[in-house]
């Protein structure tokens, strides 16, 4: 572990500069599912107070930490995507759930509700707004969009749910108005 000393400095950086961080991250690379500048800064962060009490002093605690953000964005740049192994049948599976689930819902909404919803669709990034309407309105599988983007179906789901969730607060945010 790194000195009790090293380590108020290393407290006391992150405290201060986690901001200054997070935009440097984020100029360096886009987020996405797999890259968030949060993720990377915690990994750093992870790695450099899991260092050995007899490692060499940190002298310059700003250098440090910038070079280090800055080797983990490169590993991640240089790391090949992870494919996730393709479950035969499981997206049909899926499919076939909601299918169920849906019908059972009515499927008549009011003109309000209708607006409303693709107001906050258009309103998400369109990483987001591509997989909803893709999904849920064109009706394209996971399996099929990962074969024609190359982005694997972990990733699409990921997404997809993320979406959901921007879009249900949305919506609730809009009803308690």
């Amino acid at each position: 572990m790194v000195s009790k000393k090293n380590n108020h400095h290393l407290n006391a950086f992150f405290k201060e500069e986690y901001n200054s961080l997070k935009n440097y991250v984020r100029s360096q690379i886009n987020s996405t599912v797999d890259r968030d500048a949060e993720d990377i800064i915690q990994d750093v962060a992870l790695k450099i107070f899991s260092r050995p009490e007899d490692s060499l002093p940190i002298h310059n605690v700003g250098g440090f930490v910038y070079n280090a953000i800055k080797n983990r964005i490169i590993d991640i740049m240089r790391a090949k995507p992870r494919r996730v192994p393709q479950n035969d049948g499981m997206d049909d599976l899926w499919q076939a759930y909601t299918e169920l689930f849906y019908a059972s819902q009515p499927t008549t909404y009011s003109e309000e509700l209708k607006d409303t919803l693709k107001k906050a669709i258009t309103e998400l990034k369109p990483l987001y707004r591509d997989i909803i309407i893709a999904v849920d309105f064109e009706g394209y599988t996971y399996r099929q969009i990962a074969m024609k983007t190359g982005i694997s179906p972990g990733t699409l789901m990921s997404r997809r749910h993320r979406a959901l969730s921007l879009l249900t607060r949305k919506l609730e945010l809009k009803n308690h108005k």
